[in-house]
């Protein structure tokens, strides 16, 4: 089949890439190249690269593909609340439009990476996909109204689904260590303690960034009409950890490492168990090929081959938003 995905070039798009041509389809990705500079490896190219704004595609873009699989956006809720208005544009009005254009060029398929980050402040454990969604920031608003307006475009040519994604960890190609697991590992390797900036107690559903492009790969295969016009939680029910869980991990791998909370966000208010039993429903064969430890032990693996040391711990290569201050601090100047 012809695929295109938007953010190919991210965290998770790499990954999707190369499981996607792996598979034996031929993949076009569209990029913006925001964080040019940022990779840890030589990431897989696509048949096809765009360098293009996701607000700009066009019909003609668009047209004699299979599948659209829309990962582009402003990745994460530090991100989100330092440009509050280009997230809520490019998350929320850029995803709606890259649905609508893909809609216009018969593109039947439309999969859209989502978030269990709507959840936010979990009124409850266990929380599924009939659960309220409580947002706490920017990022997961956009993500919500996104899938309420692409799912009203909705139709019998038009197939959308929503994956909402478990917080993502592990290694690839692009690199970051601004999520929660591949930051407490990289804290642990370079400062020799894991800093807990809450008190711990948070529960968060994990998964490796490998995985969320292996789900999107198995949605792609599912029947259309099991997953037309639904959002689906994507990870495990054995694979939900609160933070001081990750924390004792990481230690298994670093064990001179100490635990240290420092305390400083005082209570995080995102605070979510997500249950995973309609996945399990819908994709049936869909199973997980990394749990925590196997991912942290990978992760860890790298950091130890590639020398991972404190200067790319505090720099802005691998965390996003310090890239992107750069970034905007250099536009202001107008020296980009």
């Amino acid at each position: 089949m012809k695929i295109f995905v938007t953010g190919n070039r991210g965290y998770i798009g790499a990954h999707l890439v190369d499981v996607l041509k792996k598979d034996g389809h031929s993949v076009t990705g569209c990029d913006l190249n925001l964080f040019s500079g940022c990779e840890w490896n030589k990431i897989h190219e696509p048949d096809i690269q765009l360098l293009k704004d996701i607000r700009s595609l066009t019909v003609n873009d668009l047209s004699g593909y299979d599948c659209v699989m829309h990962l582009a956006a402003i990745s994460n809720d530090p991100m989100g609340e330092l440009v509050k208005e280009i997230t809520y544009d490019v998350n929320y009005k850029g995803s709606v439009h890259v649905a609508e254009t893909a809609k216009k060029a018969g593109v039947p398929r439309f999969l859209f990476a989502s978030s269990c980050s709507m959840y936010g402040k979990g009124e409850s454990l266990d929380l599924d996909e009939t659960s309220k969604l409580n947002p706490v920031s920017v990022y997961a608003q956009s993500k919500i109204e996104a899938e309420r307006d692409i799912s009203l475009l909705a139709d019998e040519n038009f197939s959308p689904a929503f994956l909402r994604n478990s917080t993502a960890y592990g290694y690839s190609p692009m690199l970051r260590i601004d999520l929660v697991v591949n930051n407490l590992l990289a804290c642990a390797v370079t400062r020799g303690d894991i800093r807990i900036m809450s008190d711990g107690t948070p529960w968060r559903p994990l998964i490796h960034c490998r995985d969320i492009a292996n789900a999107f790969n198995a949605f792609l295969n599912a029947p259309m009409e099991a997953i037309h016009n639904k959002a689906v939680n994507i990870g495990a029910n054995n694979e939900n950890f609160q933070v001081k869980d990750v924390a004792d991990l990481v230690q298994k791998y670093v064990p001179a490492a100490k635990i240290v909370f420092t305390g400083e966000v005082g209570e995080d208010p995102r605070n979510y168990r997500v249950k995973f039993d309609l996945l399990n429903k819908l994709l049936p064969d869909f199973k997980l090929e990394y749990s925590l430890s196997k991912g942290m032990e990978e992760l860890h693996g790298w950091f130890a081959e590639k020398h991972f040391n404190l200067s790319d711990f505090e720099g802005e290569k691998y965390v996003r938003l310090r890239t992107l201050r750069h970034r905007l601090d250099l536009l202001e100047k107008g020296n980009v």
